[in-house]
């Protein structure tokens, strides 16, 4: 168990995917991600293994990402943002969004 505080330091925004490229150099596949989180935040990358959608699914969708992990090194590739997902029974990777529009940047809380 944590405790809220713990919970406090996770810092959980929402991002608009703004390009979608090909990341051929992946063991698994995947895709290199810029996304958009606001003025505060600015661009940031990731490597996300979301290949049950297609580019033009992504570009342009809002989603949801940890954004105060440090930055991890996948091949080329500097992963500076974590985009959440949850599993569903084939495994495949269903991406968390939002239903409605909302600020890009804001937190989760």
């Amino acid at each position: 168990m944590i405790d809220f505080d713990d919970f406090l330091k996770v810092d959980i925004r929402v991002g608009r995917i703004v390009r979608v490229e090909d990341f051929p150099e992946a063991r698994k596949p995947a895709w290199k991600l810029t996304l958009d989180f606001g003025p505060e935040l600015g661009e940031r990358k990731s490597s996300a293994q979301i290949t049950n959608y297609t580019r033009e699914q992504l570009e342009g969708s809002l989603v949801v990402a940890v954004v105060n992990f440090p930055a991890r090194q996948i091949g080329p590739v500097r992963s500076e943002v974590l985009v959440l997902g949850v599993p569903d029974e084939e495994g495949r990777l269903i991406l968390l969004r939002p239903s409605s529009d909302v600020p890009l940047g804001g937190r989760m809380f």
